[in-house]
């Protein structure tokens, strides 16, 4: 009905709309093309350009391990926190003569005018060099003087602690003591000798190592008749009996302040 009211040419024209409208219904989109697994998705013409890659995932270098000890060494405990065992260090340079003179087993006995040096630790005011006066004391600040004539080095290193510790220190500090002269163990030797006078008494020494400092004897000295003071002890020594290895028992061990004469 409808084509006969418009007529013929109309007609054509409506059926052909009529039948593009159902065409353009029915197309459907094509599927998508997925890329392909690797490289650029080249469109239109193919071109000369490069492909690009990933970089490989770069690996961090290894950290050393760093050399710790386990616990801390305690020679570098130089603080008030460091643990009571561990032994304050001395810091001079200087050598303890105190077994250059000392005599077998008997260990050194101080005496006056000897040189020590007392190290309190971490206390560098108590420590330094002290001279042993001619009436044997010692002084230190806190605790004054004290005697060191007649003590071995323990026993003056116990004798400071205690002292120290009834002062300012609530525990008895470490403390080391060391002879740097001994200068209070000498013999005298007098009479007819090329040298006489006094001498220093170095380890254990007898009365024939005493002779060998003299230098000789003059030409008329009784060495048959030498003797030796020992306080108000008198011995006998006959020089030419022991140079010839008799009576041995005479070569007696000098102590300090023997006095040897040669008449």
């Amino acid at each position: 009905m409808l084509c006969r009211t418009i007529g013929i040419v109309p007609a054509l024209v409506c059926v052909s709309a009529v039948l593009l409208g159902h065409s353009c219904l029915g197309q459907t989109a094509p599927p998508a093309t997925s890329a392909p697994a690797s490289g650029p998705v080249v469109v239109g013409e193919k071109q000369d350009r490069p492909v690009v890659t990933q970089p490989a995932a770069t690996t961090q270098p290894a950290i050393p391990a760093l050399d710790v000890p386990p616990h801390p060494d305690p020679k570098d405990f130089t603080g008030p926190s460091a643990p009571s065992s561990v032994k304050p260090p001395v810091h001079s340079a200087a050598k303890d003569v105190s077994a250059t003179f000392a005599c077998g087993s008997r260990p050194y006995v101080i005496g006056s005018l000897d040189v020590i040096e007392i190290q309190v630790w971490n206390s560098p005011n108590l420590s330094g060099i002290r001279d042993v006066g001619s009436d044997g004391l010692i002084s230190m600040p806190l605790i004054g003087e004290i005697r060191a004539d007649g003590l071995t080095k323990e026993q003056l290193t116990a004798a400071i602690k205690e002292k120290l510790a009834a002062s300012v220190f609530a525990d008895p500090p470490e403390v080391t003591v060391q002879v740097l002269r001994g200068n209070s163990k000498k013999y005298y030797v007098f009479g007819e000798v090329n040298r006489s006078g006094e001498f220093p008494l170095i380890g254990c020494m007898t009365v024939l190592d005493a002779f060998a400092n003299t230098g000789g004897f003059h030409e008329f000295a009784k060495t048959k008749a030498i003797y030796i003071l020992r306080g108000d002890q008198t011995i006998k020594f006959n020089f030419k009996d022991v140079s010839h290895g008799k009576n041995m028992q005479q070569n007696i061990q000098l102590e300090n302040g023997d006095r040897i004469f040669v008449p």
